[in-house]
Protein backbone atom coordinates (compact mmCIF):
# COMPACT_ATOMS: atom_id res chain seq x y z
CA UNK A 1 0.00 0.00 0.00
CA UNK A 2 1.96 3.02 -1.25
CA UNK A 3 1.17 6.70 -0.71
CA UNK A 4 -0.78 6.99 -3.96
CA UNK A 5 -3.02 4.05 -3.04
CA UNK A 6 -3.54 5.52 0.44
CA UNK A 7 -4.66 8.86 -1.01
CA UNK A 8 -6.91 7.13 -3.55
CA UNK A 9 -8.56 5.11 -0.77
CA UNK A 10 -9.14 8.17 1.41
CA UNK A 11 -10.64 10.16 -1.48
CA UNK A 12 -12.85 7.23 -2.50
CA UNK A 13 -14.18 6.78 1.03
CA UNK A 14 -14.93 10.50 1.36
CA UNK A 15 -16.75 10.57 -1.99
CA UNK A 16 -18.67 7.35 -1.28
CA UNK A 17 -19.74 8.56 2.15
CA UNK A 18 -20.94 11.93 0.84
CA UNK A 19 -23.48 10.22 -1.44
CA UNK A 20 -25.89 9.56 1.42
CA UNK A 21 -26.31 13.12 2.64
CA UNK A 22 -26.74 14.43 -0.90
CA UNK A 23 -29.20 11.63 -1.69
CA UNK A 24 -31.26 12.72 1.32
CA UNK A 25 -31.47 16.20 -0.24
CA UNK A 26 -32.56 14.77 -3.60
CA UNK A 27 -35.34 12.54 -2.29
CA UNK A 28 -36.83 15.45 -0.34
CA UNK A 29 -37.80 17.12 -3.63
CA UNK A 30 -37.92 14.36 -6.27
CA UNK A 31 -39.16 10.75 -6.59
CA UNK A 32 -36.19 8.56 -5.58
CA UNK A 33 -36.24 5.87 -8.27
CA UNK A 34 -36.84 8.33 -11.10
CA UNK A 35 -34.10 10.66 -9.85
CA UNK A 36 -31.63 7.80 -9.53
CA UNK A 37 -32.57 6.41 -12.94
CA UNK A 38 -31.95 9.82 -14.53
CA UNK A 39 -28.64 10.13 -12.69
CA UNK A 40 -27.46 6.77 -13.98
CA UNK A 41 -28.68 7.52 -17.50
CA UNK A 42 -26.72 10.79 -17.70
CA UNK A 43 -23.61 9.40 -15.99
CA UNK A 44 -23.72 6.25 -18.11
CA UNK A 45 -24.07 8.12 -21.38
CA UNK A 46 -21.24 10.47 -20.41
CA UNK A 47 -18.96 7.56 -19.52
CA UNK A 48 -19.77 5.63 -22.70
CA UNK A 49 -19.37 8.78 -24.83
CA UNK A 50 -15.94 9.58 -23.39
CA UNK A 51 -14.92 5.92 -23.73
CA UNK A 52 -15.92 5.93 -27.39
CA UNK A 53 -13.99 9.17 -27.97
CA UNK A 54 -10.93 7.51 -26.42
CA UNK A 55 -11.26 4.56 -28.78
CA UNK A 56 -13.16 1.97 -26.74
CA UNK A 57 -15.61 -0.33 -28.53
CA UNK A 58 -18.56 -2.43 -27.45
CA UNK A 59 -16.42 -5.56 -27.53
CA UNK A 60 -17.10 -7.57 -24.41
CA UNK A 61 -17.12 -11.30 -23.98
CA UNK A 62 -20.52 -12.88 -23.20
CA UNK A 63 -19.41 -13.46 -19.58
CA UNK A 64 -18.46 -9.78 -19.30
CA UNK A 65 -21.84 -8.68 -20.65
CA UNK A 66 -23.58 -10.88 -18.06
CA UNK A 67 -21.41 -9.43 -15.34
CA UNK A 68 -22.10 -5.87 -16.49
CA UNK A 69 -25.86 -6.45 -16.38
CA UNK A 70 -25.69 -8.25 -13.03
CA UNK A 71 -23.61 -5.49 -11.44
CA UNK A 72 -25.95 -2.88 -12.88
CA UNK A 73 -28.96 -4.63 -11.38
CA UNK A 74 -27.53 -5.60 -7.98
CA UNK A 75 -25.28 -2.65 -7.24
CA UNK A 76 -26.88 0.28 -9.04
CA UNK A 77 -30.55 -0.69 -9.10
CA UNK A 78 -31.01 -2.81 -5.95
CA UNK A 79 -28.41 -1.40 -3.57
CA UNK A 80 -28.71 2.29 -4.42
CA UNK A 81 -32.39 2.11 -5.36
CA UNK A 82 -33.37 0.64 -1.99
CA UNK A 83 -31.22 3.20 -0.17
CA UNK A 84 -32.72 6.12 -2.11
CA UNK A 85 -36.24 4.94 -1.28
CA UNK A 86 -35.32 4.37 2.37
CA UNK A 87 -33.85 7.84 2.80
CA UNK A 88 -37.29 9.35 2.41
CA UNK A 89 -37.75 8.23 6.03
CA UNK A 90 -34.28 7.33 7.37
CA UNK A 91 -31.53 9.78 8.26
CA UNK A 92 -28.42 9.73 6.08
CA UNK A 93 -26.15 8.97 9.06
CA UNK A 94 -28.08 5.77 9.83
CA UNK A 95 -28.20 4.72 6.17
CA UNK A 96 -24.45 5.13 5.72
CA UNK A 97 -23.70 3.05 8.83
CA UNK A 98 -25.93 0.22 7.61
CA UNK A 99 -24.41 0.40 4.12
CA UNK A 100 -20.90 0.40 5.60
CA UNK A 101 -21.66 -2.94 7.28
CA UNK A 102 -21.53 -4.62 3.85
CA UNK A 103 -17.97 -5.98 4.37
CA UNK A 104 -19.20 -7.57 7.61
CA UNK A 105 -22.06 -9.21 5.71
CA UNK A 106 -19.65 -10.54 3.08
CA UNK A 107 -17.39 -12.03 5.76
CA UNK A 108 -20.32 -13.55 7.66
CA UNK A 109 -21.94 -15.06 4.55
CA UNK A 110 -18.61 -16.42 3.31
CA UNK A 111 -18.05 -18.01 6.71
CA UNK A 112 -21.56 -19.50 6.98
CA UNK A 113 -22.19 -20.52 3.36
CA UNK A 114 -18.75 -21.22 1.96
CA UNK A 115 -16.96 -22.42 5.05
CA UNK A 116 -14.26 -19.76 4.71
CA UNK A 117 -12.38 -19.72 7.98
CA UNK A 118 -11.80 -16.43 9.75
CA UNK A 119 -8.79 -15.93 12.04
CA UNK A 120 -9.55 -14.95 15.65
CA UNK A 121 -9.07 -11.27 14.79
CA UNK A 122 -11.70 -11.60 12.05
CA UNK A 123 -14.21 -13.28 14.38
CA UNK A 124 -13.68 -10.59 17.00
CA UNK A 125 -14.10 -7.89 14.36
CA UNK A 126 -17.25 -9.53 13.01
CA UNK A 127 -18.83 -9.71 16.46
CA UNK A 128 -17.78 -6.16 17.32
CA UNK A 129 -19.00 -4.75 14.01
CA UNK A 130 -22.47 -6.24 14.29
CA UNK A 131 -22.63 -5.26 17.97
CA UNK A 132 -21.90 -1.67 16.98
CA UNK A 133 -24.63 -1.73 14.34
CA UNK A 134 -27.06 -3.22 16.89
CA UNK A 135 -26.19 -0.47 19.39
CA UNK A 136 -26.90 2.27 16.86
CA UNK A 137 -30.03 0.50 15.62
CA UNK A 138 -31.44 0.18 19.13
CA UNK A 139 -30.80 3.85 19.82
CA UNK A 140 -32.35 5.03 16.55
CA UNK A 141 -35.39 2.71 16.59
CA UNK A 142 -36.32 3.74 20.12
CA UNK A 143 -35.84 7.32 18.95
CA UNK A 144 -38.42 6.91 16.18
CA UNK A 145 -36.47 5.67 13.15
CA UNK A 146 -38.77 4.15 10.54
CA UNK A 147 -38.55 0.31 10.63
CA UNK A 148 -39.42 -0.06 6.93
CA UNK A 149 -36.71 2.38 5.90
CA UNK A 150 -34.19 0.54 8.08
CA UNK A 151 -35.21 -2.79 6.53
CA UNK A 152 -34.76 -1.37 3.02
CA UNK A 153 -31.25 -0.16 3.92
CA UNK A 154 -30.33 -3.63 5.17
CA UNK A 155 -31.80 -5.22 2.03
CA UNK A 156 -29.70 -2.88 -0.13
CA UNK A 157 -26.50 -3.70 1.77
CA UNK A 158 -27.30 -7.41 1.48
CA UNK A 159 -27.77 -7.08 -2.30
CA UNK A 160 -24.35 -5.47 -2.60
CA UNK A 161 -22.82 -8.15 -0.39
CA UNK A 162 -24.27 -10.89 -2.60
CA UNK A 163 -22.94 -9.13 -5.70
CA UNK A 164 -19.51 -8.86 -4.09
CA UNK A 165 -19.51 -12.58 -3.22
CA UNK A 166 -20.87 -14.04 -6.43
CA UNK A 167 -19.62 -11.78 -9.21
CA UNK A 168 -16.17 -11.03 -10.44
CA UNK A 169 -15.38 -7.48 -11.42
CA UNK A 170 -16.48 -6.71 -14.94
CA UNK A 171 -13.85 -4.03 -15.32
CA UNK A 172 -11.30 -6.41 -16.76
CA UNK A 173 -7.57 -5.94 -16.58
CA UNK A 174 -6.99 -4.47 -20.04
CA UNK A 175 -8.20 -1.54 -22.05
CA UNK A 176 -6.97 1.26 -19.81
CA UNK A 177 -9.17 4.21 -18.96
CA UNK A 178 -11.29 3.87 -22.10
CA UNK A 179 -12.19 0.25 -21.39
CA UNK A 180 -12.92 1.04 -17.75
CA UNK A 181 -15.18 3.97 -18.66
CA UNK A 182 -17.06 1.80 -21.15
CA UNK A 183 -17.80 -0.92 -18.60
CA UNK A 184 -18.73 1.54 -15.84
CA UNK A 185 -21.04 3.39 -18.23
CA UNK A 186 -22.76 0.20 -19.36
CA UNK A 187 -23.30 -0.85 -15.74
CA UNK A 188 -24.94 2.49 -15.03
CA UNK A 189 -27.18 2.24 -18.08
CA UNK A 190 -28.32 -1.24 -17.03
CA UNK A 191 -29.22 0.13 -13.60
CA UNK A 192 -30.99 3.11 -15.14
CA UNK A 193 -33.26 0.92 -17.28
CA UNK A 194 -34.21 -1.27 -14.31
CA UNK A 195 -34.97 1.71 -12.08
CA UNK A 196 -37.04 3.42 -14.79
CA UNK A 197 -39.10 0.25 -15.22
CA UNK A 198 -39.91 0.35 -11.49
CA UNK A 199 -40.44 4.11 -11.29
CA UNK A 200 -42.99 4.46 -14.09
CA UNK A 201 -45.76 2.31 -12.55
CA UNK A 202 -45.10 3.12 -8.88
CA UNK A 203 -44.01 6.75 -8.62
CA UNK A 204 -45.68 10.08 -9.29
CA UNK A 205 -43.24 12.19 -11.28
CA UNK A 206 -43.54 15.38 -9.27
CA UNK A 207 -40.38 17.44 -8.77
CA UNK A 208 -39.91 20.50 -6.58
CA UNK A 209 -37.05 22.16 -8.44
CA UNK A 210 -34.87 23.96 -5.89
CA UNK A 211 -31.24 25.12 -5.93
CA UNK A 212 -30.44 22.48 -3.31
CA UNK A 213 -31.89 19.72 -5.48
CA UNK A 214 -29.99 20.90 -8.56
CA UNK A 215 -26.66 21.14 -6.72
CA UNK A 216 -27.09 17.75 -5.03
CA UNK A 217 -28.06 16.09 -8.33
CA UNK A 218 -25.08 17.52 -10.24
CA UNK A 219 -22.77 16.57 -7.38
CA UNK A 220 -24.07 12.99 -7.42
CA UNK A 221 -23.58 12.80 -11.18
CA UNK A 222 -19.89 13.59 -11.14
CA UNK A 223 -18.53 12.77 -7.67
CA UNK A 224 -20.13 9.59 -6.23
CA UNK A 225 -21.48 8.66 -9.67
CA UNK A 226 -18.41 8.80 -11.91
CA UNK A 227 -15.31 9.87 -9.99
CA UNK A 228 -15.73 7.54 -6.98
CA UNK A 229 -16.50 4.55 -9.24
CA UNK A 230 -13.43 5.15 -11.39
CA UNK A 231 -11.19 5.63 -8.35
CA UNK A 232 -12.53 2.41 -6.83
CA UNK A 233 -11.79 0.30 -9.92
CA UNK A 234 -8.35 1.92 -10.25
CA UNK A 235 -7.64 1.21 -6.58
CA UNK A 236 -8.71 -2.43 -6.94
CA UNK A 237 -6.40 -2.81 -9.93
CA UNK A 238 -3.55 -1.25 -7.95
CA UNK A 239 -3.75 -3.11 -4.63
CA UNK A 240 -6.45 -5.78 -5.03
CA UNK A 241 -10.07 -5.97 -3.89
CA UNK A 242 -9.41 -7.22 -0.34
CA UNK A 243 -6.89 -4.53 0.51
CA UNK A 244 -9.00 -1.85 -1.18
CA UNK A 245 -12.04 -2.88 0.86
CA UNK A 246 -10.11 -2.00 4.04
CA UNK A 247 -10.96 1.64 3.37
CA UNK A 248 -14.63 0.89 4.08
CA UNK A 249 -13.80 1.20 7.77
CA UNK A 250 -13.63 4.98 7.25
CA UNK A 251 -17.15 5.22 5.80
CA UNK A 252 -19.07 5.35 9.11
CA UNK A 253 -16.85 8.24 10.30
CA UNK A 254 -17.02 10.23 7.07
CA UNK A 255 -20.72 9.51 6.48
CA UNK A 256 -21.94 10.58 9.91
CA UNK A 257 -19.67 13.64 9.89
CA UNK A 258 -20.93 14.82 6.49
CA UNK A 259 -24.56 14.21 7.51
CA UNK A 260 -24.04 16.28 10.64
CA UNK A 261 -22.31 19.13 8.80
CA UNK A 262 -24.53 19.22 5.70
CA UNK A 263 -27.93 18.24 7.12
CA UNK A 264 -27.58 19.10 10.78
CA UNK A 265 -28.29 15.52 11.87
CA UNK A 266 -27.58 15.04 15.56
CA UNK A 267 -25.32 12.33 16.95
CA UNK A 268 -25.57 11.10 20.52
CA UNK A 269 -22.86 9.58 22.68
CA UNK A 270 -24.09 6.04 21.95
CA UNK A 271 -24.07 6.83 18.22
CA UNK A 272 -20.45 7.90 18.46
CA UNK A 273 -19.49 4.77 20.38
CA UNK A 274 -21.37 2.61 17.87
CA UNK A 275 -19.67 4.26 14.90
CA UNK A 276 -16.23 3.66 16.43
CA UNK A 277 -17.06 0.01 17.19
CA UNK A 278 -18.44 -0.62 13.67
CA UNK A 279 -15.38 1.00 12.07
CA UNK A 280 -13.03 -1.02 14.24
CA UNK A 281 -14.90 -4.22 13.46
CA UNK A 282 -14.74 -3.61 9.71
CA UNK A 283 -11.03 -2.84 9.90
CA UNK A 284 -10.34 -5.99 11.95
CA UNK A 285 -12.29 -8.21 9.52
CA UNK A 286 -10.59 -6.76 6.47
CA UNK A 287 -7.11 -7.03 7.99
CA UNK A 288 -7.75 -10.64 8.99
CA UNK A 289 -8.84 -11.53 5.41
CA UNK A 290 -5.97 -9.69 3.75
CA UNK A 291 -3.46 -11.86 1.89
CA UNK A 292 -0.17 -12.17 3.69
Amino acid sequence: MDLRALLMGLVFSLMWSSAFATARIIVADAPPLAALSLRFAISGLLAVGVARALGARFRLEPAQWRSVVAFGLLQNAAYLGLNFVAMQWVEASLAVIIAASMPLMVAALSWMLRGERLPPLGLIGLAAGFAGVALIMGTRLTGGADPLGVALCFAGALALAVATMTLRSASGSEGGLAGLLMVVGLQMLAGSVALAALSLPFETLEVNLTPELALAFVYQLFIPGLAATLIWFALVRRIGATRAATFHFLNPFFGTLIAALLLGESLGVLDGIGVAVVAGGILAVQISRRPV
